[in-house]
């Protein structure tokens, strides 16, 4: 997360020199060419599209590590049970824990818990295993509530930019008594890219945030199976044994 983090400020920085330097350039040109080019063109959204790159940069951060480490963590091995099977029949625990071991999924840590519950009463086992697969879905969890926030931030950001913009906008007519549509419209469609930018930076987190829970969720539902079929396989043991 360190290095997430010195990545977050360093296109912090990155952003606040490019925004300044596009004002500065646009300040200092004598050029009356109508074409100027997308970035420039975005960079007329004032200064509060600095904190909505800065929340979107956060949010691919965000989106990127999480989507990687929850995919890595949510492939299953479908024969996983099968390798432990006939290690848990002859009581060989410790064989059992070194074929988990291999495994580095969020579905070997709770048959790991499992195979290690194996002296305790099937409740209090199960019950274990559950707390372990919690604990794995609170480390994916781990951040996506920044993702909610900014969905919610972004949006009002770019809004209270362009509310921003449409005070200065009227206040000028104010004072010079200019009510020219050129200058009402030039000076608010240049604020407008404020909202268009903090919407498309919610849309985004928004998108981002209920993707990552989904994944999350069909880990949840996937375990829950996996615990089942772990449970069988303790039944057919002492099934077994009883034979």
């Amino acid at each position: 997360m360190k290095k997430q983090l010195k990545l977050f400020i360093t296109l912090s920085f990155l952003m606040i020199g490019a925004f300044a330097i596009a004002n500065t350039t646009e300040a200092s040109s004598n050029s009356t060419s109508s074409d100027i080019s997308a970035f420039e063109f975005l960079m007329k959204g004032g200064v509060f599209l600095i904190p909505i790159g800065i929340l979107l940069f956060y949010s691919l951060i965000v989106i990127v590590e999480k989507y990687r480490y929850i995919r890595k963590m949510t492939r299953y091995n479908a024969s996983l049970l099968a390798d432990i099977k006939s290690d848990l029949s002859s009581n060989n625990f410790e064989q059992a824990l070194n074929t988990l071991a291999k495994d580095k999924s969020a579905f070997g840590s709770v048959l790991n818990e499992g195979v290690l519950s194996m002296d305790r009463p099937y409740l209090e086992r199960q019950s274990n295993m559950e707390k372990a697969a919690n604990i794995e879905v609170g480390k994916m969890e781990k951040n996506l509530g920044h993702l909610g926030l900014i969905a919610g931030i972004a949006p009002t950001l770019g809004f209270i930019g362009t509310i921003s913009g449409v005070i200065k906008i009227f206040y000028s007519i104010s004072i010079t008594e200019n009510v020219s549509i050129s200058n009402i419209s030039g000076g608010l469609y240049e604020k407008m890219i404020s909202s268009g930018s903090g919407l498309v930076v919610g849309i985004i987190a928004f998108a981002g945030y209920h993707l990552l829970n989904g994944m999350i969720d069909n880990y949840a539902l996937n375990i829950q199976k996996v615990s089942l079929d772990f449970a069988n396989l303790f039944r057919q043991k002492n099934g077994n044994k009883a034979q």
